[in-house]
């Protein structure tokens, strides 16, 4: 059993938030949410909504968060784990159930599993400091929370409705809390002291005082139970409540009374629900897949949408990559939603507006979602017109009005493409919008097959005297000039027309109804997929099958062709995934993955394959082994068993976290330092001998020191400054009639005085720096790997004064010189650290080379240095002119 020869995971994209309650981090100004997805993490900046980290993924999925500062605690199936920065610190054992619970407190962490087991740990040494057991008949903990100045006390929450006050310290029961006869589902610390509020399962909020055990006030949530709680700390008595409504409940804690219902904040259950410390900002999670962030800037006290982060609240059912540069993908999905998701940028996913909904919502006392159009079925684009006109048609599930969207204004356009010849109980089946960008095809599920102008929405004619097809018309495509219309119906045909004259030429009999088609636009290929889960291949040029592929057993749900034809991938309901190579028609990649793959889209540069997943609201890429790796093609065998693939994570390396660049810097300037050896690099090595590799250091180290004259001249002042001349007390006169001062020749005097010093110039006593001494120790051992480090940690300026100092003329000598050359010749046969070698055997020659040519010794290894860097220069240059060749083959050859 294998793997996929030709994909590997690299990434899941479309995942924000889940049914695990988020955590807020809050660091000096800035705060930070994390949310679970399956068996990661994400973090997220709650200033821009925008992915910081992503965690690195576990073995089980992640059933509870906490946080303690900028630390973050995990529990993933029996463990817990302690991160830092999205790096494991720590790990915590010894549950024998899965956990639901945990709560950081001080410098102990505990733990709650399903079978009402209490675990303390010491958080620094992950060693267990106590344990409790509780009857779960009698007390079944469903909530525990730590209440403020109570030192070593924990108040735990049932679901019998009651609770109890426990010292973690001495394992005592400090006391029990009578309860309101309803299961605590959540308890929050109130901003004042010694008052926490209680969500119960009937749907009320309790605002509870624990010093003298009396209910303050009590609230009662409409919409069922209460399933979040949280204050306001910017000095309003304001609380927020959530349920499994999807509302928010704001109330006054003043006036005792509701202040404002924020209505479907989220499609389903709030999972969290926290105000941001200090500011009139609330953020939510829910189960719906999004992160919104409330800002209470109203005049009723309610709040307003401030930004948001989404993705399909429902499975997908339809993706196609969009545009040339293989960045961007479309995807429709059950949750009525047509969305853009960026492979690159997670602050460019958005969803296509389909007008006022929600004002319309409103206004008729409705949810959203109930006014958006039926999930789309079927969607074709084109960026030809994108700035001109819409360029986007969808069909609708249960309509046959084919609707066209604005990709340029991520908006729904102007037409609504009603064909009035169709019968009204007729559905849009399939649709295909022409290259050109100008004209829409539809097909019926009466036979009927229509065209419009996409400009004006205005009809342009039928195919076929009455209908096209006497059955259902699963497909429709149009060639690159618009001068041919292919289309396929269950009736078991394929027809070809003319699209000028709509006039059939040409009619190929199937085997079976066909159940979808795709039409390669640049070879003119056409897939035909039949209902007995066998793929035609035919070529609209001589309209003639060539290929016929076999294998799956089960409905074809889609296919995809590479970019230049050579690959057709095909998923269906067995769960396969299944690539065929057309040249040798033959299977070349075969593998299974859990759930059935509906949709997949292959990449327009071919570096990516995304696939949409039954029951799963993820959109995950898959990389193309061979753009990066050799691969080989060859067919496999008739017994060949696939293996079942893990579908990619969130992340694209498991062993690191996947963090955007701008976002990781600024998340470390919020967070304490972290232990220097955690952003140490490991030294490169050497791929191969024949190889040349470069240093890691800047470029303009090397650079400035082949410029470091030009530099020190440039920045020289124009004009030093000038000390005044100290004069005599007596001013010394020149004899004679006049009066005049004597003044003494400078250059004579100083000369004067140079002859008759007798001071010795240090220059001849300077002992030798730690350079000189590193290079005579390294060329006595034969090795230069000391020296070359020392030259790395340098700066250019430093290596520049010790090559002026090695020569005799700068108080070096002769065997220094020959040293300094035997260092090059070995550092060039090696092939590391090349530019900077260049920069620094310049310099050398530059300010030795005519003591290097008046002696024969030197001269003779220089001329081998010569012959060595010849060799080297030639190797480099023969890898750079390759690689030239490739690219511009790559670039220019058409490859069939």
């Amino acid at each position: 059993m294998a793997a996929s020869q030709l994909f590997a995971p690299y990434r899941a994209l479309g995942f924000v938030s889940s049914h695990v309650p988020a955590v807020l981090h809050s660091a000096g100004a800035d705060s930070f949410i994390t949310t679970a997805i399956g068996r990661t993490f994400h973090y997220y900046n709650c200033a821009k909504l925008n992915l910081t980290f992503v965690g690195i993924p576990q073995f089980e999925p992640i059933s509870c968060l906490a946080s303690q500062g900028m630390l973050l605690f995990t529990a993933s199936g029996l463990d817990i784990k302690l991160w830092k920065r999205a790096k494991e610190i720590r790990v915590f054992r010894g549950h024998r159930k899965n956990i639901h619970s945990l709560l950081p407190f001080g410098e102990h962490l505990i733990s709650v599993d399903d079978d009402n087991e209490v675990k303390i740990w010491n958080s620094k040494s992950t060693e267990l400091y106590s344990e409790m057991e509780f009857d779960a008949s009698n007390f079944r903990i469903t909530t525990v929370m730590h209440s403020s100045t109570y030192l070593n006390k924990i108040l735990f929450g049932s679901g019998q409705g009651s609770m109890q006050l426990w010292n973690v310290k001495t394992n005592q029961l400090i006391y029990s809390f009578e309860g309101w006869a309803s299961s605590v589902l959540v308890i929050a610390q109130a901003p004042a002291v010694d008052v926490v509020a209680v969500g119960l399962q009937n749907g009320n909020v309790v605002v509870h005082n624990l010093k003298f055990d009396a209910t303050l006030m009590k609230f009662q949530q409409d919409w069922g139970p209460v399933t979040q709680i949280s204050f306001r700390t910017d000095h309003i008595p304001v609380m927020a409540s959530a349920g499994t409504a999807g509302h928010v409940a704001l109330w006054d804690l003043e006036k005792k009374r509701l202040l404002s219902t924020m209505y479907d904040c989220h499609d389903g259950s709030v999972s969290s629900l926290h105000f941001l410390p200090s500011q009139p900002l609330l953020v939510s999670t829910g189960q719906d897949n999004s992160i919104n962030v409330w800002i209470f800037d109203m005049s009723d006290g309610g709040g307003r949408l401030l930004r948001s982060r989404k993705g399909h609240s429902a499975p997908p059912i339809g993706c196609q990559f969009y545009g040339s540069s293989g960045q961007l993908i479309l995807t429709t999905g059950l949750d009525r939603a047509f969305r853009v998701t960026c492979t690159v940028k997670d602050e460019f996913n958005t969803e296509l507006s389909q007008g006022s909904v929600i004002k319309k919502a409103k206004l008729k006392g409705v949810k959203a979602e109930e006014l958006k159009l039926s999930p789309i079925t079927a969607f074709s684009a084109e960026e030809a017109r994108e700035r001109d006109w819409d360029n986007v048609a969808t069909c609708h599930r249960g309509s046959r009005v084919v609707r066209t969207w604005n990709y340029q204004n991520k908006c729904i356009g102007k037409h609504k493409l009603d064909a009035r010849s169709v019968p009204a109980t007729a559905k849009a089946e399939c649709v295909v919008v022409s290259h050109c960008g100008n004209f829409v095809l539809i097909g019926y599920s009466s036979g009927h097959v229509e065209t419009f102008n996409i400009q004006s929405g205005l009809p342009r004619g039928s195919f076929g005297s009455s209908k096209a097809h006497d059955g259902p018309v699963r497909g429709v495509a149009i060639n690159a000039v618009d001068r041919d219309v292919i289309t396929g119906s269950a009736d078991r045909t394929v027809k070809f027309w003319e699209f000028r004259s709509k006039r059939l030429t040409e009619t190929l009999a199937m085997g079976a109804p066909v159940s979808r088609m795709l039409f390669h636009i640049e070879s003119s290929m056409l897939a035909v997929a039949l209902d007995d889960f066998r793929v035609h291949v035919i070529d609209s040029d001589i309209r003639r099958t060539i290929r016929t592929f076999s294998g799956h057993e089960n409905e074809i749900l889609d296919m995809t062709f590479s970019p230049d034809s050579r690959w057709l991938i095909t998923s269906s309901m067995d769960s396969s995934v299944r690539t065929w190579d057309l040249p040798s028609a033959r299977l070349i990649d075969y593998f299974i993955v859990e759930s059935p793959a509906t949709g997949i889209s292959l990449s327009p540069t071919g570096d990516f394959l995304a696939t949409i997943h039954a029951d799963d609201l993820g959109i995950y890429l898959w990389s193309n082994k061979t753009l990066y790796s050799q691969v080989s093609l060859r067919p496999l065998p008739v017994d060949y068993q696939p293996r079942v693939v893990d579908l990619p994570t969130t992340t694209s390396d498991d062993n690191q976290s996947a963090g955007l660049g701008e976002s990781v810097a600024h998340a470390a300037d919020v967070k304490d330092e972290v232990d220097a050896d955690d952003d140490e690099e490991s030294d490169a090595e050497q791929l191969a001998d024949y190889l040349v590799t470069l240093s890691r250091l800047p470029n303009s180290r090397w650079k400035n020191l082949v410029h470091l004259d030009t530099i020190k001249e440039r920045n020289k002042p124009k004009e030093p400054p000038k000390a005044p001349e100290a004069a005599p007390f007596f001013l010394p006169t020149v004899p004679g009639l006049g009066f005049k001062f004597a003044t003494e020749d400078k250059d004579k005097a100083e000369d004067l005085k140079q002859d008759q010093s007798k001071l010795i110039r240090m220059a001849k006593l300077r002992p030798k720096s730690d350079f000189q001494q590193c290079l005579e120790t390294c060329s006595s051992r034969g090795t230069f790997d000391s020296l070359i480090e020392m030259l790395i940690a340098m700066g250019s300026s430093a290596i520049a004064v010790e090559l002026h100092c090695l020569g005799p003329d700068g108080g070096g000598s002769r065997d220094q010189l020959m040293q300094m050359m035997d260092f090059f010749a070995e550092q060039l046969e090696t092939g590391k650290n090349f530019e900077m070698l260049q920069s620094i055997l310049h310099v050398f020659l530059k300010v030795h080379g005519d003591s290097i040519a008046s002696d024969e010794q030197l001269s003779g290894r220089a001329e081998e240095l010569l012959r060595i860097h010849k060799e080297t220069w030639t190797r480099v240059q023969d890898l750079l002119n390759r690689s030239s060749c490739l690219v511009n083959y790559f670039k220019s050859a058409t490859l069939s």
